[in-house]
């Protein structure tokens, strides 16, 4: 992962922390999550300071090369096992999707030492859906969340 860098939410600085914000209540991001409404500042900081007792989950901003590229995320991490994945790019650039997806998917098997990771995504997010295909993702089943089909997929370490 050259010139990748990870920073935990809980290292984050205010600005940083202000920025991701602003991302995540963009509509091009926020349409796509389960949580749709417009997310409040002490909504947020709550959220990540929640996160440093947390042991199931881990939020990271990406740089690379300086750029803040996005977001990706672990929850539901069962050591030596499994974790649900999450995903969001800077919406103010376009392209790095791949990077991100990669970072997870290295960083699970890597570092977390998972034997799968699961997905979901909103059936009708093409991209992002022909993206997790490309990586070997496969699907599991359908579930309606927000009155809207998700895919749940999962890539096991055998098929990375």
């Amino acid at each position: 992962m050259e010139n990748i860098k990870l920073i935990n939410f809980v290292d984050l600085t205010l600005e940083e922390k202000k920025m991701i914000l602003d991302w995540r209540n963009n509509e091009d991001v926020r349409k796509w999550m389960y949580t749709q409404e417009k997310i409040k500042f002490e909504k947020h900081i709550t959220f990540i300071d929640s996160l440093k007792l947390s042991k199931d989950k881990l939020y990271f901003l990406v740089k690379k090369d300086k750029e803040n590229i996005g977001v990706i995320d672990f929850t539901q991490i069962i050591a030596g096992k499994s974790l649900h994945m999450g995903i969001y790019t800077n919406p103010n650039i376009k392209g790095n999707g791949k990077i991100l997806l990669n970072t997870i998917i290295r960083y699970s098997f890597d570092n977390l030492k998972v034997k799968k990771v699961y997905s979901e995504v909103f059936s009708e997010n093409y991209r992002a859906y022909d993206l997790y295909k490309n990586f070997n993702f496969k699907d599991i089943s359908k579930k309606i969340i927000n009155e809207k089909e998700v895919t749940c997929m999962e890539l096991d370490y055998e098929n990375w």
